[in-house]
């Protein structure tokens, strides 16, 4: 699970479990609104994404999930994560190739995701305005995005500390 953050404070989750049970109410709402099924395996990757505060790997979700079925296949887990992050409920950090879990999933939103380069937590923070002003700059140019994923690489509060 990320932390949230704003432009002020950092919130650490301390009862993990809290945040565990919060996420998987939050995407089975986001399911049901959208018409959409948490199968079994989908909300068991959403769990597994969860349990770290650290980005994670597909193969890494394989070896573990692989555990509990020993005819999952990599295919198995990526379209999981298709299926989570259409549904808004995982982000993928590109530049760590692996996911974590959207603390903001019941609304639409834009954010930056915060990586430490000594701790590998990851923190997603709104970021609205740098994408609007993003999309304004390329419409000037005539220029359509399409898709557009922005992360930070740096120390944390508690690793500088």
């Amino acid at each position: 699970m990320t932390h949230v953050i704003d432009s002020k404070t950092i919130q650490h989750p301390h009862n993990h479990k809290s945040c565990l049970q919060q996420a998987l109410h939050v995407a089975e709402q986001v399911c049901h609104q959208k018409g959409l099924r948490l199968t079994p395996i989908r909300r068991r990757i959403l769990e597994l994404i969860c349990t770290s505060h650290k980005a994670i790997g597909a193969y890494e979700l394989l070896d573990i999930f692989h555990a509990e079925d020993a005819k999952a296949k990599p295919v198995t887990i990526y379209r999981a994560l298709d299926f989570l992050m259409e549904a808004g409920l995982v982000h993928k950090v590109e530049s760590l190739n692996a996911f974590i879990a959207c603390l903001h999933a019941e609304s639409q939103h834009k954010s930056v995701i915060l990586i430490c380069t000594q701790c590998h937590n990851a923190y997603e923070m709104d970021a609205e305005p740098i994408y609007e002003q993003l999309f304004a700059l390329s419409k000037s140019i005539q220029f359509t995005p399409h898709y557009l994923t922005l992360e930070l690489q740096g120390i944390c509060s508690h690793c500088a500390a």
